[in-house]
C-alpha cells in the first residue's frame, strides 16, 4: 500500500484514530517495563523487544506477499532508523526506568512533541512552529504533569542522571520523527518500514548484548517478565510501529509525536479497566488538558470560533 510523500499540516479523523489507538498500545509499554526490569537487565529487554518483533513483522511479510528491500540505501535508512528510533531511546527509557518512576518518566516522554517541533522547525520546510502549536503542546505537557500528580515528582532530584536519559529519549525520537518522513517519500508500505527498521535495530543490540549481558548466565527470568517481554514486542513495538508509520507518512512528524502526549492516559485507563483502580479528580483534570492542548495543535476548532466571532462582529 503506498503511502502519500508529504505530510499534511492538519491531521483527518483516520489520523486521530490510528494517534489513539498507538497511544494505548505504547502506554502498555510502561507497563510491560516494570514487570520485566524485575528479572532481566536493560540491553536483554531491548533486545529481545526489537528480535522478536522483527521476527514477527518478517512472518507476517512472507504471509501477506509483501517483498522486504534488500537495496543498500534502503537497508542504510533503515537502520539509521533503527538506531533513532528503537536502539537509543529504547535503550535510554527502560534504564532510566530502572532509576526513576513510571509516572516521571512519563511525564519526561511526553515531552516529545516539544522537541519533535523544534527540531523539526529548523530541519523541515512545512512544519513549522505557530502559536497555537507551541500553546497546545505546552497546554498538553502540563496535563501530563497534573495527571500524573505530585508524587510523581518526589524523586526529581534523586537521580538526575537517569531524567536525563528520559529526556535524551525524546530528542532521538525527535530527530527519527523527522528522519523518517523519508519513508513515506520512498513509497514504502508501513509494515516494511516497521520491520525495516526493527531488523536493523536487531542487528545493533543483539550483538552488544550477547557481549555485555551475556544472557545465558542469567538467571531464568520469571513468568512474568516473560509474558512483559513477549507483550511489549507484540504488541508496544510490531504493531505499534505499523500504526506509527502509517501515521507519520500521512500526518508528519510532529503530530506523529503528539502520541507520547497520550500514553500517561492510555496507562491509567488501562488502569482503570484491567487494574480496576479509580480516576481521581486530578486524573480527569489533566485528562481535559491534554484534550484541550490537542484541540489547540490540530488547530481547525480554534479556526472556527475565530472565524464565527469575526463573522458575527462584521454583521
Amino acid at each position: 500500500m503506498p503511502v502519500p510523500s508529504s505530510p499534511k499540516p492538519v491531521m483527518s479523523a483516520a489520523d486521530w484514530g490510528v494517534l489513539l489507538v498507538t497511544s494505548v498500545v505504547w502506554g502498555a509499554s510502561f507497563f510491560f517495563i516494570r514487570v520485566a526490569i524485575a528479572d532481566l537487565p536493560t540491553l536483554t529487554i531491548v533486545a529481545s523487544r526489537v528480535a522478536l518483533a522483527a521476527l514477527i513483522l518478517h512472518v507476517v511479510l512472507r504471509l501477506t506477499g509483501r517483498r522486504f528491500p534488500t537495496d543498500r540505501p534502503t537497508l542504510a535508512a533503515f537502520l539509521v532508523m533503527g538506531l533513532l528510533n528503537n536502539v537509543i531511546p529504547f535503550t535510554l527509557i527502560v534504564w532510566g526506568e530502572t532509576r526513576v518512576g513510571a509516572g516521571l518518566a512519563a511525564i519526561l516522554n511526553a515531552m516529545t512533541p516539544l522537541t519533535t517541533a523544534v527540531i523539526a522547525q529548523f530541519l523541515t520546510p512545512d512544519e513549522r512552529l505557530n502559536p497555537g502549536k507551541v500553546a497546545g503542546i505546552l497546554t498538553g505537557l502540563v496535563g501530563v504533569a497534573v495527571m500524573v500528580g505530585p508524587a510523581a515528582f518526589s524523586g526529581v532530584s534523586a537521580d538526575f542522571i537517569a531524567q536525563l536519559a528520559c529526556l535524551a529519549a525524546t530528542v532521538s525520537y525527535g530527530f527519527a520523527g523527522i528522519y523518517g518522513r523519508r519513508f513515506g517519500r520512498m513509497r514504502l508500505d508501513p509494515i516494511v518500514t516497521a520491520t525495516g527498521q526493527l531488523t536493523g535495530s536487531t542487528v545493533v543490540l543483539v550483538p552488544i548484548t550477547l557481549l555485555v549481558d551475556r544472557p545465558w548466565d542469567l538467571a531464568a527470568p520469571g513468568l512474568a517478565s516473560v509474558g512483559a517481554v513477549i507483550g511489549i514486542a507484540v504488541l508496544s513495538t510490531a504493531f505499534a510501529y505499523i500504526l506509527f508509520f502509517r501515521l507519520l507518512a500521512s500526518a508528519g512528524a510532529t503530530n506523529a509525536a503528539l502520541i507520547t502526549l497520550l500514553v500517561p492516559v492510555s496507562a491509567i485507563f488501562l488502569g482503570v479497566l484491567v487494574l480496576g483502580e479509580h480516576l481521581e479528580p486530578r486524573q480527569i483534570l489533566g485528562m481535559a488538558m491534554i484534550a484541550g492542548g490537542l484541540v489547540l495543535i490540530d488547530g481547525r476548532l480554534p479556526r472556527r470560533l475565530i472565524n464565527g466571532i469575526a463573522a458575527l462582529n462584521s454583521r
